[in-house]
Formats: structure tokens, sequence, C-alpha cells
């Protein structure tokens, strides 16, 4: 009797690969934890709140001294440690050799656009409670719109643009700088707990351990997140830093083939590396933990919407574009800096708005940067409702006639001329 569910079945792998490349699961934990937020509030908050352990030696901390693990402690501060250790290997592999980053001529604008990307979402938001004069405390969330989701912003430009316009792959380079930059605002600015820079030294011995390690020629990427990878979330969660962003000093410790590291004799018979399987080993795992995510985290009563919302998503929606284009435009016009050929301001205007789409690591910003509460609720609402962003790109490239590059013609395609 054949298999309900056949892993080898070509149709059966078609819709899997659709659901990985197009971060489908995420999306459906979010709108399940929207559904379920709404429908069964009680219940949902059990969910966020089951305890795993009761007794444990770190997580949230009891009377009494204990501390204890929850559904959403594991998969916000332990799990999401393997999403931002893959954002943080596409930032580190677009670094080395033949990466995207590592020419500085065609990283430098992109690179920039990402700053000015992050600068008018900023401007906007405090802009913005100064306008509506906010409760006391809003703008703490001034780092929230800052973020570009790498997969949606990515999935916007392929339907807009198609897979082969210049334009699609220079979104890309801007959402990997603005992550790396992301990460660095949420480990400085949003701390978790009173800063305790001592145990930082912590990481750097888990640094200097991953070093190690890989000059012995150890090239299982196991070894590297269990011992060094488990030191540096100790010394991140000790120090008052998000641990979550435990692998991101690990990562250049990890052998990779473009440095020439010695590997042991199994690793050149599969000829792989311990960078490259880690990427391809947890890429799928982290799909699931992205839906987890996105159930404990996107459920927000949609009551909540408050001016967190509507700061978070203006700072989204018009900082994003305006700042990315404006970066671009004066880059181009003031600095020998040059945009890529084939990419038109129209073009760069239209990836401006398909970049506002911030929902994972805007969701997460709003987890760090407001306790739990109405104020959180709101600014996550904002944070999910980005997806609009999808729309406004479309819109914006009808507008202003952004024709899409079909696959066919994609070789040949040379985008529209500057200064259109």
């Amino acid at each position: 009797m054949k298999p309900v569910l056949d892993w080898k079945d070509p149709m059966f792998r078609r819709i899997w690969n659709v659901l990985i490349e197009n971060s489908l699961l995420l999306m459906a934990g979010a709108i399940g934890g929207l559904l379920w937020a709404n429908l069964g509030h009680d219940s949902y908050g059990s969910l966020k709140h089951l305890v795993l352990l009761p007794n444990a030696w770190f997580g949230p901390a009891v009377a009494g001294g204990r501390h204890y693990i929850t559904l959403e402690f594991l998969v916000n501060d332990i799990l999401m440690a393997l999403f931002f250790g893959i954002a943080g290997k596409e930032v580190w592999g677009a670094m080395l050799p033949g990466g995207h980053l590592r020419d500085p001529r065609r990283a430098a604008v992109p690179i920039l656009c990402a700053v000015g990307g992050m600068a008018g979402p900023v401007a906007v938001y405090l802009i913005g409670c100064l306008v509506v004069a906010p409760a006391p405390g809003l703008a703490r969330g001034w780092a929230i719109p800052c973020a570009t989701d790498i997969a949606f912003s990515y999935l916007i430009a392929r339907i807009v643009f198609g897979r082969r316009h210049p334009a699609t792959a220079f979104l890309l380079l801007l959402a990997i700088a603005d992550d790396a930059l992301g990460l660095v605002v949420l480990a400085v600015f949003y701390p978790v707990s009173p800063l305790t820079p001592l145990w930082l030294l912590l990481v750097a011995l888990a640094v200097v351990v991953g070093l190690v390690m890989r000059e012995r020629g150890l090239n299982s990427f196991w070894w590297y997140l269990v011992i060094p990878g488990g030191l540096s979330w100790l010394g991140l969660a000790l120090a008052g830093i998000h641990p979550a962003l435990a692998l991101l000093p690990i990562l250049p410790t990890m052998p990779h083939a473009r440095h020439g590291q010695k590997v042991v004799r199994w690793a050149r018979w599969h000829r792989r590396d311990a960078l490259d399987m880690f990427e391809n080993a947890a890429r799928q795992p982290v799909e699931f933990i992205l839906g987890f995510f996105g159930l404990l985290n996107a459920g927000v009563v949609l009551g909540a919407g408050g001016q967190a919302t509507a700061l978070v998503l203006v700072g989204l929606l018009l900082g994003k574009p305006i700042g990315i284009f404006l970066t671009g435009l004066l880059a181009d016009r003031l600095t020998p800096l040059k945009l890529a050929e084939g990419i038109s301001f129209k073009d760069l205007l239209v990836l401006g708005c398909a970049g506002g789409t911030g929902f994972t690591v805007a969701i997460f910003m709003a987890t760090v940067a407001f306790a739990p509460g109405a104020t959180q609720d709101a600014a996550k609402l904002g944070a999910l409702l980005s997806i609009l962003a999808a729309v406004v790109a479309m819109l914006m490239a009808a507008l202003v006639g952004v024709k899409k590059v079909h696959e066919q013609a994609g070789a040949e395609a040379t985008g529209q001329a500057k200064g259109a």
C-alpha cells in the first residue's frame, strides 16, 4: 500500500520546496497564532507559558530564586539562535572571498542603502512619537521598523522584478547588510537585563575554543554548536545580551573551504565544510522553528492596535522606501559610486517599498523592546501588517512602469535607463 506521504514523490518535494523557499511555515504559524489569540485568548496564553522544565538553573526566574523553562523561552531564547545563526551565515558567507559583499565596489551602494533604510524608519518613528505625543516609553521601539525580512522581501522582489532582474540581487544584498546592522542594534541597544560585561569573557573563551577546534581539524559543526555555541549562549545570557545571538561570534570559527583550513579526512571525502554543513542541516529545521516562533509571538488581539502599531507600520512602509531611495539617489549622483547596471531610480523606489517587510526580525525586536502587554502587542501587530509592503511594492511598480523580467528573457535584460 502506498504511504499517504511519500517523501520521494516529485510532486510532494515540489510542494515542500515552495513552502520552504517562501517561508510559508512562518506565515502559517503567524496566522495560526493570530487566530488562536483572538478565538481563545486564555488557552493561547496557556500555550505560550506552558512550563516544560519547572526546576532549571537558567530561564525566567520565579519566587525563591528558582528558574523554569517555558515553551516561549525555549523557542525565543534557545531555538531562535539557529535562525540568527542562519542569518549570520548569510552575512559571513557574503563577506568571504567570492561573496556578494566581498567586492567593495559591488557592495558599497547596497550597504549604504541598508544604512539609509534603517535611518529612514527611525526618523519617521521618532518624529511620529513627537507628533502623536504617545505614552511614555514608546520611543524605545525605534529599532522595530529598522528590520527587513530577507525571505519575504526577496520573495516580493522575485514577484515584482523576476529572478533575473539586477534589482532582485540588489535587494538581497541590502537585506543581508540590514540584518547584520540589525543584529548589532539588538545586541547593543536592547540588553535583556542589566549589562554585566565581565561575562563576555565567556564569549571570548568560546571563540578561542572554536578557533582551537578548527586548528585541530575538527569539521563537524555539531561540536561548534554544542561547546563554543553553548559557552557563548551562557556568556551572553549572563552578560544581559539576548542569548539568541549566541552563534554569531562562533560562525567565523567554523571551517569553511574558502579559508582552506585543515579538515578531517572524512570531511574531504564528502567535499563539504562545517559552515556549509551547518547551513544545509539547519535550514529546514529553522523553518519549523520560525513556524513556532510565528505561532507563539504573532498572537495579538486585533483590538490591540494603537499608537505603536501605526508608528511601526508607517516606519516600515514609508520610512524604508524613503531612506533607501534617497540614499541610493545621493550615492549615485554625488559620489563616485553608482547603482548597478540595469537598475533605474524607478527600480530603486520599488525595491525600497519591498524592503518595508519587517515581519520576523521586527516581531522579535518588539518582544525585546517592550515588556509583555498592550504596547508590545500593538508593536507586533504593526510588524505583522508590514506584509502589506508586498501590495505597496506592486502598486508602485505599476504606477512607475517597472516591468518584470521573465526567465527566458532574463539573460538579455538590462533594465531601464538611469535617470528615468
